[in-house]
């Protein structure tokens, strides 16, 4: 890497940048980069293709910086990095919060934490702690605990302090919270329009309980509050990131970015620009993308460098942000030295929780039955950049489907179950599911998504669509089928 180094003796750029990287081992060009003092990486579904390969993987990166924040997004539902080819076999935030049994939400969460400990991750980007209170909500969905801010305050402190109990950072995500949007902010800058009052009501109510519950990491969200700040959104504003997280909530850990590279973030400005912003408004860790490379690191790093050297960064503020990265770092290494991963955890089991918890918590209309020898169809939209690809639903857990895109017809058959996910969102699944019923009356419609507040479009809703919610729709439908 070639980027410039600012004047001040004091300050490395590469101490708070979280870059990701393509392929399953480490690049020559990463490890000189962590010898020199990057703050880590963050890993994704292309770094990982099995469990003794990740092991390598971070093994390698710790070997280059034995204090390497290394971070991941495994949410414990249909956001996956570990099970991204198979489908999770976690019931996932919205399902927990329809349970709503904080014991099962804090086990979930410390079976995520010790298999995180045992790839060698230390850093989780969870839990998603937004309130979904905008059922056309295109990225947050069933990752979020529910509507009402107390249940979802509740779990997420549960969900805190069971991943943090095995030696694994939590990362409150994503303040000041995402639930009321209908955009998503990988493409575009949401806008809340919320005063302060309002906010403390509701969005922040999850954030207070994450902090008291003691999560190390909280993440920022590129949407625009202008209410309180109208030119920055919450990643780039110091009034949102100071000002209400720090001095009003006592937040004291790292405030890592949401990644950078999204349009919310620098769509308009540039990720070098983004970086400068980002550490200006008060966040210490900046996540950068997926797919970064050295030169674009480089130039990252020369951008923080010039705006220190033009004063538009203050070195202390550069300074204050890699000493917390550090702290949590060493934190962290003591943590794992002091919590030994427990003796009854084995380095390949995949954890299995009773499908009877799912299926009691599925919201089914009165009076609904299945029909006598369906076909079922998977209808497969475009997955959310946060998702992915991942199997979901009846095929992740194995079960025969149809699967139907935007533009095929319905096929000639006797009697249909339809599975869909956010099924009134999209106008051509509305269609599809209109012109099943009214050549099948009898026609079953799920929704593996989140769906709308009247249920037009859900005779069944599972709130989740992971392997584990697919086994639990498999056995609910086996057995409704008896009946």
């Amino acid at each position: 890497m070639t980027g410039a180094q600012p004047t001040h003796p004091a300050i490395n750029p590469l101490a708070v940048l979280l870059p990701g990287f393509v392929g399953p081992t480490l690049p020559d060009w990463l490890a000189a980069l962590l010898r020199d003092g990057l703050a880590g990486v963050c890993l994704f579904a292309t770094n990982v293709e099995s469990r003794t390969q990740l092991r390598e993987l971070t093994r390698a990166i710790r070997q280059a910086n034995p204090f390497a924040i290394i971070a991941i997004d495994e949410e414990g539902g249909d956001v996956t990095r570990l099970y991204s080819d198979q489908g999770s076999p976690y019931p996932g935030n919205a399902l927990l919060g329809r349970i709503d049994d904080l014991d099962f939400t804090r086990l979930v969460a410390t079976i995520v934490g010790w298999e995180l400990r045992l790839a060698g991750v230390n850093l989780d980007l969870a839990p998603d702690v937004d309130i979904n209170s905008n059922p056309d909500n295109p990225v947050i969905g069933t990752r979020s605990f529910g509507t009402d801010p107390q249940l979802v305050s509740r779990h997420s402190a549960a969900w805190v302090s069971g991943l943090q109990s095995t030696g694994v950072a939590a990362s409150a995500k994503h303040f000041p919270g995402h639930g009321d949007t209908a955009q998503d902010s990988h493409l575009a800058l949401p806008v809340i329009d919320r005063d302060r009052e309002s906010l403390g009501m509701r969005e922040l109510v999850p954030f207070e309980a994450s902090v008291a519950a003691g999560s190390r990491t909280v993440m920022t969200s590129h949407i625009l509050l202008p209410q309180i700040d109208a030119t920055n959104p919450a990643t780039f504003s110091r009034p949102i990131l100071e000002g209400i997280l720090r001095d009003e909530l006592g937040f004291t850990g790292v405030i890592v970015t949401d990644a950078l590279d999204m349009r919310g973030a620098s769509g308009e400005v540039g990720i070098p620009e983004a970086a400068v912003r980002a550490l200006a408004a008060g966040a210490d860790l900046l996540c950068i993308g997926t797919e970064n490379t050295d030169e674009q690191l480089g130039t990252i790093a020369e951008a923080i460098a010039r705006g220190v050297d033009a004063g538009r960064l203050g070195p202390e503020r550069v300074a204050q942000a890699a000493t917390r990265i550090r702290e949590l770092a060493r934190d962290l290494a003591a943590d794992a030295a002091t919590a030994p991963i427990p003796e009854h955890i084995e380095t390949d089991d995949e954890p299995e929780f009773p499908l009877e918890r799912a299926t009691a918590a599925f919201d089914v209309r009165p009076g609904t039955t299945v029909p006598a020898n369906p076909v079922i169809l998977s209808l497969e939209t475009t997955a959310n950049i946060a998702v992915g690809t991942s199997p979901w639903g009846l095929a992740a857990a194995g079960h025969a489907v149809l699967a139907l895109r935007e533009g095929d017809t319905l096929p000639d058959a006797d009697s249909l179950i339809i599975v869909g996910k956010d099924n009134h969102r999209r106008p051509w699944v509305r269609e599809m599911v209109d012109a099943a019923r009214e050549r099948h009356p009898s026609t079953l419609v799920i929704d593996m998504g989140w769906p709308s507040d009247d249920r037009l479009y859900a005779d069944v809703a599972t709130f989740g669509s992971s392997r584990y919610v697919g086994r639990a729709l498999a056995a609910w439908l086996e057995k409704a089928e008896k009946q």
